[in-house]
Formats: structure tokens, sequence, C-alpha cells
């Protein structure tokens, strides 16, 4: 048996696996966010820890976890974990959707010219780099101290092993890696005021990354002395769980955040257009991607709002309401920002064309909608400079929902694929990264595809009753931007 373990947003996700890669269980532990100022995200990283055992336990009260051979990770990129010189926590961890570092952003462009080229990647404020310098700037006691960054994932790895490792997918999301070179750059982190003596050990997702405690695998109810396996950011991670490995290959994330994810044959950066270019978990491999900031959080705060009883219940009032009746209201998916295409992490979640007649149903079919349609215009950017994405599969937990994968495929007028586990997300991808590094079977015969499940092809009817509620989309955020800067900014620091 393999475990995969997928630190999230929202919860840390555990999937057991059998000999053939076979899901035979999985728990999850929910987490939640500190949002102490605007644009402000963190977490405590104890509570990851915290989350861990408890979705490890859930596994336990059903599987005797004693025959597990490797464990791999996979989790929320970008974060950023501070620790001193005894591996202590300095400050809560500053998260990917934390939008304070704005003024960071174009300073560390100014500080490397060449950071476009090195990284691949525009700076934006859910990069791990520009949080250090907002660190170095406004908390410079705590920046004086720092002896170590660690993303998420590798953090728990440090508290698991003692090794503080971390492998390529997820070290291309820090803007510090060399990403077409898979190794540190000295000069981004020179432009951040660090050095490589502060940085993780890299390896390949698929290499053994240190062995689990003693002390840990008592707490975890895990066997000692298992090696853990490089792992891979939470989106690289989603890739390999459904073998999303070759060139042209590509899938869509419903997960807290959105993601279009298309693998390619080599380095393919395209910065000007907010598409991230990142190394695949996967030795020799590379993969691009676009990036929204709330997805399935847009669907569970509509939920919370409108006091539906659960998100199911909601979709089921959307489905039975009908998703091609006439209607106006659009919706501007920014609830924590905004990535691609905007990068601006001051766009503001909007309703417009609200009347009297509105119900709660019509409110969760305009944020179906102004997903699908923000996922859209990422697969447009996508495919800017790698050519045409034929078809998607899609993953996540919103991938359950009838409704909105419909929705998705009249938006994006491409098929759109459910598969068989895609639920289990990156953390199947993790279990399937632990095998390959315990020796259980090759890159070829472990990241197969899963059989599929449903295609939902373009509705013709569906498009025509989605292309004026688009439209308004399109025109509503340049309408917008500038009142977005002026309204919604964080406030001054004392």
């Amino acid at each position: 048996m393999h475990l995969g373990i997928d630190l999230g947003t929202s919860g840390v996700k555990a999937v057991l696996t059998g000999p053939a890669g076979e899901v035979l269980a999985q728990a999850t532990a929910p987490l939640a966010l500190s949002s102490p100022r605007p644009l402000w995200s963190e977490q405590d990283p104890e509570d990851w820890l915290r989350a861990t055992q408890a979705a490890l336990a859930s596994l336990r009260a059903s599987r005797d976890l004693s025959g597990v051979r490797a464990l791999g990770l996979a989790g929320q990129m970008h974060g950023a974990v501070l620790l001193d010189a005894s591996d202590q926590v300095l400050r809560p961890a500053i998260l990917w959707n934390d939008g304070r570092s704005g003024a960071e952003c174009a300073a560390l462009e100014q500080a490397q010219p060449a950071s476009r080229g090195i990284t691949g990647n525009l700076a934006m404020p859910g990069f791990t780099a520009p949080k250090l310098l907002w660190v170095r700037r406004h908390e410079p006691e705590i920046f004086a101290r720092t002896r170590r960054v660690l993303l998420p994932k590798d953090w728990l790895r440090l508290r698991l092993t003692g090794e503080a490792v971390s492998e390529m997918s997820d070290a291309s999301g820090t803007l510090w890696l060399d990403v077409a070179a898979r190794r540190w750059s000295g000069a981004m982190l020179e432009a951040t005021g660090l050095s490589e003596a502060q940085m993780p050990a890299l390896v390949e997702g698929t290499a053994p990354a240190g062995r689990l405690r003693a002390e840990m695998a008592a707490l975890l109810g895990l066997p000692a002395g298992i090696p853990l396996a490089g792992g891979a950011g939470d989106n690289a991670a989603g890739a390999v769980g459904i073998g999303c490995v070759s060139p042209g290959d590509a899938f869509l994330s419903l997960g807290t955040s959105g993601v279009v994810f298309v693998s390619d044959p080599g380095f393919l950066p395209d910065p000007a257009r907010t598409v991230h270019a990142f190394c695949h978990c996967l030795p020799g491999t590379w993969h691009r991607m676009s990036v929204i900031l709330s997805a399935a959080a847009a669907l569970s705060w509509v939920t919370r709002v409108t006091g539906a009883g659960s998100e199911a219940a909601l979709l089921a009032e959307v489905e039975q309401a009908g998703l091609a009746k006439p209607g106006r209201l659009a919706f501007l998916p920014y609830l924590s920002g905004e990535r691609t295409p905007h990068n601006d992490p001051r766009a503001a979640g909007v309703f417009f064309g609200l009347s009297g007649t509105d119900e709660r149903a019509d409110l969760a079919r305009a944020v179906l909608e102004g997903v699908a349609f923000a996922l859209a215009d990422g697969l447009e950017a996508l495919e800017a400079l790698g050519g045409r994405i034929e078809a998607l599969t899609a993953i996540g937990g919103g991938a359950r929902s009838t409704a909105w994968l419909r929705i998705l495929s009249a938006a994006t007028a491409r098929p759109i694929r459910s598969v068989i586990g895609g639920e289990a997300g990156p953390a199947l991808g993790a279990a399937r990264l632990a095998r390959i590094a315990a020796g259980d079977g090759s890159i070829a015969e472990v990241c197969t595809k899963p059989p599929v499940a449903v295609q939902y092809e373009p509705e013709a009817g569906l498009a025509a009753a989605l292309a004026p509620r688009r439209a308004a989309y399109r025109r509503l955020y340049p309408t917008l931007q500038t009142l977005f800067a002026e309204t919604v900014d964080p406030e001054p620091l004392a």
C-alpha cells in the first residue's frame, strides 16, 4: 500500500492506494484560514500537522496502515513558512492567495531585470519571493532571524523526517528557481536578500526525500522508516493522479482555486499573459497553468451566505431551476483577487444585474458561470502560445457537479470529461509518486489515465444562453478596475 497526503487550503486529504494503485480509502480533516487584514491570508503551520494526524486517524478507523510502504506529499503552493536557526516557526505562514505584496513584485523585477527570463513567470503577489520582500520591509526583525524558508508541504516533510527538501514543481512557484535549469537561482535569491543556504535541497518528485521518524510514525500510526517521495505542488500532483504527463494532456481543476493545466514538451514561458510556466514533478518535464483564485471557494461562499443547507443542495436547486433559462445576472469570482489574466490582487467579487425577483438558485448559477468564464479566459491565454487544447479532464471537488461541468463545456466550447477517481485529486497523485519512489513501479506503469466516467459535449442551447452573460462579464472588470484599486486596499501598517 501507498499513502498520499495533500495539504490543501481548506483541509488535509489522505488517500490510501493498493498494490495496483487502486484507491482503498480516503479521508479529509478541515483547516481554517486567517485574514487579519485586507488582502491577507495566513495559516498556522502547526494546524497542518494536527489536520494530518486527524485525517490519518480517520483512515485508521477503517484500514490497517501497517502495510504502507511509502508516503507522498502534495500541497498548496507558494506559501512562505519562515523558520529560525532551531527550525521554529517565526510567524504565521503567508499563503498563495495573499495579496499584500503587490509593491514588492515591482521591486523584485526592478532589482533583477532578468527575473521573467530566469523564472519564466511574472512576479505576482501569490508567489513566495515577494512575500519575503514584504517581511523584509515590514517585519525586519523576523526577516533577520529567518534561517530557512519552506513551502507548506515541505514544512510538513521537515516535521515528519527532519529533512529540509523540496522538489521542482513546488519550487517553481517561489520565483527563486531557474525553471529551465531546474535549480535554485542565485540571482533571484540575492534580489530577495536570501541565499541558497536558506533553501531546502532539491529532488525530483519521484525521488525519495527523507524517511519517517519513529516518533512521527507513532503519532500517525504508520511504519517507522518508510520513505517519503519528493512529491509535488498540488496541481502537478493532480496531473499525475489522472495521467496528465504527456505533451498536450490537459485538465481543469475545480478546487479552492481553479486551474487549467497543460503538459508541455519543454519549457514554454509566457509571462506577458500571466500564464505560469513550471517544472512538472516528473524528471525532464514541464507544464503551464492559468490560475484563478476562487473556484470551489466561490461556491462554498455563496452556499454559506445564502443559507443553503449544503453545496450539493444548492447545486440541486440550480439544476431544478434550469441552466438555459433567460437571465442577465453576471458574477465576477474575484473573492481573493485574481491572477490569470488580470494579475490584480485588488480585484473583488461582484454581482451585476440583480433584481428583486432573483432567488438563491440564480445567485448560485451566476457563481458557476462566472468561474466558468474566468477559466475560459485562462484557456484562451494558454492556447495563445501552446496551440489548441482539444479536451479537458475535470478534477477536484467541483468536478462532482453535473451542472458545473455542462456550463464549463459550453463556456469553453470543449468536451469536459469526468473520470473515475477524479475527486481524489492531488492526494492520489502523491500516492502514485510514493509508489514510484518506493520502487514499486515505473512512471509509465504508475501514471496511467483513469477510465472516463462521463464526457460532456458543448450544448448549443446552453452556449447561446451564456453568451450575453459572458459579454457582460468581460466588460465588468475593465469598467471596475480603477475602482477596485481605489477601494480594495490594505490599511496602512502602523
